[in-house]
């Protein structure tokens, strides 16, 4: 038998052949060129609305300061008109007009100040007959024994005394801090204002000058109506004043309540002019002096005001508001009501002129058409033919 031959084989053959190099990107598997930028922009603008709303909530008081002081500059600005008209410098008219006003009220809060002082120190005085009219009213009423000793020494032994007299002791410097914050805002308004109305037209000729001719025109119409919604806003305001001031003075008067006339003054200026908590601090003051005259008194006082200011939220102001600020009294309500809501006591201050000058500025720019004489439209129903109760007689006789 044959031997099989063995074939030689290749030693190249024996050899593994190299691997192939990785397979090369499809186009659509590269990252865009964009991305990056994109992903750098969006980070960009996320860290400057973060910014932006950290350096608005930390503003947020001075923007407020600012907008109350905007608003008094246009209430001062048409008697700055006048006095510019007539030959005096805008800057030395603004300071006068200025120091009429703060002279008006330093006086007022002095002499209600002195009055208030001097009725305090009547009340301590004579509190121990307070006290011993009440404790004897309630010993008649309920049939009961109380001394004014027992009542005292109950009063200086018990825990809550003490726990006031800490808490109150504690609290000066708050109360100071506070205090001394609420005089910085005020100086901050009265600067602002101040500037405002000094400079009313340059910065009116700043603003413009970045708007084109006809954007000027509407900026400087929105301005003037601001101006006049804004002075009859306050015009209305101290006409309702006046009337509550001589509304409260007669009754303080027949109750023979002192300083009538500072009360009555003290009513009708705050209980206009600070909204929201006005009405309740204007009838704090005269229930507390009628109370020295007579404690029935003070509750004489607090019935009339209630009733007083019924008339006033129903009748009176709007009535005076449509005339003077010519916005709608449900649209005037609804207006502080979103203005308390939105900055609290100065939204409800400047609600009703802000409103008043955007409807006003819109008003201008939308398209009005006859109305149609239809009885609907004057709030009476449209009869159809044969509707009337002589056609239903003669329909139901027929029948």
């Amino acid at each position: 038998m044959a031997a099989t031959e063995e074939v030689p084989q290749d030693p190249a053959q024996d050899e593994i052949p190299p691997s192939p190099g990785p397979a090369p990107r499809a186009r659509g598997d590269r990252m865009p060129r964009w991305l990056p930028r994109a992903m750098v922009l969006a980070l960009a603008l996320v860290a400057c609305f973060q910014l932006a709303n950290w350096a608005f909530h930390q503003l947020f008081g001075l923007l407020i300061n600012i907008l109350i002081a905007f608003f008094l500059a246009l209430a001062m600005e048409p008697a700055v008109d006048r006095m510019a008209a007539r030959g005096v410098r805008r800057g030395l008219a603004t300071g006068l007009v200025f120091l009429g006003v703060v002279g008006c009220v330093v006086g007022f809060f002095t002499l209600l100040g002195s009055m208030l002082a001097g009725q305090i120190v009547t009340m301590v005085e004579n509190f121990p007959q307070y006290l011993d009219t009440l404790i004897r009213w309630v010993n008649d009423s309920f049939n009961t024994s109380l001394s004014r000793v027992e009542i005292q020494d109950s009063l200086l032994r018990s825990d809550w005394l003490k726990k006031y007299m800490q808490n109150s002791a504690t609290g000066v410097l708050d109360i100071s801090t506070t205090v001394l914050g609420g005089l910085f805002k005020v100086l901050t308004v009265l600067l602002f204002s101040f500037y405002f109305a000094a400079d009313g037209p340059r910065l009116r000729r700043a603003l413009c000058s970045v708007l084109p001719p006809v954007r000027q025109a509407e900026v400087l119409r929105a301005w003037e109506i601001a101006v006049a919604k804004t002075g009859g806003y306050l015009y209305s305001r101290g006409l309702m004043a006046l009337i509550s001031g001589i509304a409260h003075y007669v009754p303080l008067e027949v109750l023979g309540v002192p300083y009538a006339t500072a009360l009555a003054l003290w009513v009708g200026v705050v209980s206009q002019f600070i909204p929201t908590i006005g009405t309740y601090l204007a009838g704090a003051l005269p229930m507390l002096l009628a109370f020295t005259v007579n404690p029935w008194y003070a509750l004489w006082v607090l019935g009339f005001v209630l009733i007083y200011q019924q008339f006033e939220n129903y009748l009176l102001q709007p009535r005076i508001t449509a005339k003077t600020v010519d916005i709608h009294p449900a649209v005037a309500f609804g207006s502080v009501i979103a203005g308390t809501a939105l900055l609290g006591a100065v939204g409800a201050l400047i609600a009703i002129p802000a409103t008043a000058t955007l409807q006003a500025f819109l008003g201008a720019y939308v398209k009005r058409y006859a109305v149609t004489d239809d009885p609907r439209v004057h709030g009476r129903p449209r009869r159809s033919p044969g509707a009337s109760a002589i056609a239903k007689i003669r329909r139901a006789w027929r029948s």
